[in-house]
């Protein structure tokens, strides 16, 4: 590539401590050029974000330790390399000449300043304006990332935003000084389809405006099609594949690239098992990938836990939600009188049947998690009536619902958050047992937690540790260990799978899938993102501003839907090239 815009040649990087050395980076080359967007593509651990904090030199050394290689920049009519910059330079290039959007824009964001500010501070600090300027210019640069009401923008908290909004204020920040080279590190992880297409849009937009060079990293390759001219996948910290995006999806090469690309829920019709990384490949003696002769791709047993028994049964209900509301005060007078509410849940009525699960879909803010906590009344409902096994729950006694507690649970969105960081694993699934009663002494409640280790696939030596020592997949498969200690019938399944990486969240629908064949639960499985809800769902109920749009079986709403809300959820969701 004649005059590339970053050049990184031969980057090798270690994490060093007292008692190891781990290979973050292994010989890294790879280059962008001006009007170029690449996509770095990878699993969590790969090495992607320690790639792109290298170029602005911004991991903490010790222990970080640049063995070798250079990060060749072009700046005007000269190259430097940011390994040897000293501060007060890198200091003039940062935000300058290179910015970038960090994963998590809430932890980026300052709680206690104005965004605007944040902004006009990245403004003032490379150029010499006025504070009216600054903010005249901070003001168009939100226009320009299509802020709703910039001016009333500026004046907001972080906190006041939506995950969207938020996202924009910092690509406003990244723009502020018009730089060269754009970096991108997972900017829509998590967010909803809609608003993902929307901040791809924009940076897209951006990036041909000011003919920057963006590096775009992410762990999902159906964004990678949307946006990227060129793919390098990295593999524990190694560039396994480069390669044009078309010609890298009509014709990958790697096996990791074919497994990443094959493991996507879009691609697999319902009961299909997901095909994972192992897979595809496996590690030689010499620790060498060796690519297996066919990927594993087996169908389960035919039936779906929902089919009726005979040809005229109807499934049994066992959750009936009538007319349930849950508002929430959002003006109150001088006196604390609520004159105006937020109605999170809108006066929503469905049912659940045994064995099945039901879909909950919907972009962030309409009701979605409200309701499932208002179901199992972890937060109280203002109306309305929730049957299950014809008991209303919202009549019903604290020790009522204390003994129903281990009949109904619940996996969090977070599992880092859910799980209590001092005590051990191996407690935190044994305590629900313990609080119920189900076991009579110590070692039969450690015999059930190692039980329930091995069914969601974890080791023995895991008990003992802690939940910071386990990667975002493993504390998944934690919390659906202790949600399934109790044995229950009903489980509500809270963006379960939202963040996680594409081959660990087929490794998780899968285990799933497996857990609710051998249990028999009933879930409603909440999310976002309508191609994993398809593939898992037996129904889908559409929900938009706590109200329900839409309910049908999974392929109804996926391919034929009928409102224009649900129609606009699908179009946002991350095309394939083919």
């Amino acid at each position: 590539m004649p005059n590339p815009l970053l050049h990184i040649k031969n980057l090798s990087v270690d994490f060093v401590t007292d008692n190891s050395t781990t290979k973050a980076l292994k010989n890294i080359d790879i280059s962008v050029s001006r009007g170029e967007i690449l996509a770095i593509v990878g699993e969590s651990g790969s090495g992607k974000s320690v790639t792109s904090l290298s170029v602005l030199q911004l991991l903490p050394s010790p222990p970080a330790k640049y063995t070798s290689g250079e990060i060749l920049l072009s700046v005007g009519e000269r190259t430097i390399d940011m390994l040897q910059l000293p501060r007060e330079e890198l200091q003039s290039i940062r935000g300058n000449h290179v910015a970038m959007i960090f994963q998590e824009p809430m932890t980026s964001l300052n709680p206690v300043l104005t965004c605007g500010f944040q902004v006009m501070e990245a403004i003032r600090q490379h150029n010499s304006i006025t504070e009216k300027e600054a903010t005249e210019k901070t003001i168009a640069l939100f226009e320009k990332v299509k802020l709703p009401d910039p001016a009333a923008m500026f004046k907001r908290y972080p906190h006041q935003l939506s995950g969207g909004q938020k996202q924009r204020v910092m690509i406003a920040m990244a723009m502020s000084c018009e730089p060269s080279l754009l970096i991108c590190d997972e900017p829509t992880t998590a967010l909803d389809v809609t608003v993902q297409k929307n901040i791809l849009q924009l940076i897209r937009e951006l990036q041909l405006q000011n003919d920057m060079g963006v590096i775009f990293i992410t762990h999902d390759l159906s964004v990678v099609a949307e946006i990227a001219d060129r793919v390098a996948v990295m593999y524990k910290g190694e560039i396994v594949e480069q390669n044009i995006a078309k010609q890298l999806f009509s014709s990958p090469q790697h096996p990791y690239t074919k497994a990443l690309l094959a493991c996507r829920p879009l691609l697999h019709e319902k009961g299909e098992r997901l095909p994972v990384v192992s897979d595809f490949m496996e590690i030689g003696i010499n620790g060498e990938i060796v690519e297996k002769s066919k990927a594993k791709n087996q169908k389960p047993e035919a039936g779906t836990v929902n089919e009726p028994q005979t040809p005229n049964s109807k499934p049994q209900t066992l959750l009936s939600v009538q007319n349930l509301k849950v508002y929430f005060p959002s003006q109150k007078t001088f006196l604390g009188k609520t004159t105006a509410y937020t109605k999170a849940v809108d006066d929503v009525s469905f049912e659940v049947f045994e064995g099945e699960t039901l879909g909950l879909v919907g972009e962030s803010g309409c009701g979605k998690s409200t309701l499932g906590r208002a179901i199992l009344r972890l937060i109280d409902a203002t109306d309305g009536k929730v049957f299950y096994k014809g008991m209303n729950l919202l009549d019903a006694s604290p020790a009522t619902m204390k003994s129903l507690r281990k009949d109904m649970q619940i996996i969090f969105q977070d599992p880092y958050s859910s799980l209590n960081p001092r005590i051990t694993i191996g407690d935190a699934i044994a305590e629900p047992l313990q609080v119920h009663g189900l076991v009579n002494n110590r070692k039969e409640r450690k015999d059930k937690v190692m039980e329930l280790l091995q069914k969601v696939s974890l080791l023995p030596e895991h008990y003992n540790r802690y939940p910071h020592e386990f990667s975002g997949g493993q504390r998944q498969r934690i919390v659906i260990a202790r949600a399934l200690a109790l044995r229950p019938s009903f489980i509500i399944c809270d963006e379960s799978v939202s963040a996680l990486d594409v081959s660990v969240q087929a490794q998780v629908l899968n285990l799933l899938n497996d857990l609710k064949k051998e249990f028999g639960f009933t879930a409603i499985f909440i999310s976002h993102d309508l191609s994993v809800v398809r593939y898992i769902s037996d129904r889908i109920m559409v929900m938009n501003k706590g109200k329900i749009e839409e309910t049908g079986t999974a392929e109804q709403v996926y391919n034929h839907p009928q409102s224009v809300y649900t129609q606009r959820l699908i179009k946002s969701i991350p095309g394939v090239i083919s």
